[in-house]
């Protein structure tokens, strides 16, 4: 098993880079078969976590659509909040829009609200 060092800490590879980049292949296959008719869809995705693989995404997408972002967020230092707090807000009009919301972490359901 490989490692990777970052700064002082040190992880393991535990799903490697292909596996990773493929997964994302066919998620992007599927989202341009569901929306390649649709009017302009919107990603929004919710930073800071799902920066990265949303880039990653947006670069196999071969259908018109709009990027926003909204940043989130519950937890002081490491314990959620219960409370979810807008730091960076959405300013367009999401009714009638076909959303796909990239986010990194799904727990409790409460920032999709």
């Amino acid at each position: 098993m490989s490692r990777i060092q970052l700064k002082d800490k040190s992880f393991d590879v535990v799903i490697p880079y292909e596996r990773i980049i493929g997964n994302i292949e066919q998620l992007a296959a599927r989202l341009n078969a569901d929306y390649r008719d649709k009017e302009m869809p919107l990603f929004l995705g919710v930073l800071n976590g799902a920066f990265m693989f949303m880039g990653e995404l947006l670069q196999r997408i071969n259908f018109q659509c709009e990027v926003s972002f909204v940043k989130l967020a519950s937890y002081s230092g490491t314990k959620s909040s219960g409370t979810i707090s807008e730091l960076i807000g959405l300013a367009d009009d999401l009714r009638g829009r076909h959303i796909i919301v990239v986010e990194d972490i799904v727990e409790t359901g409460d920032s999709i609200d």
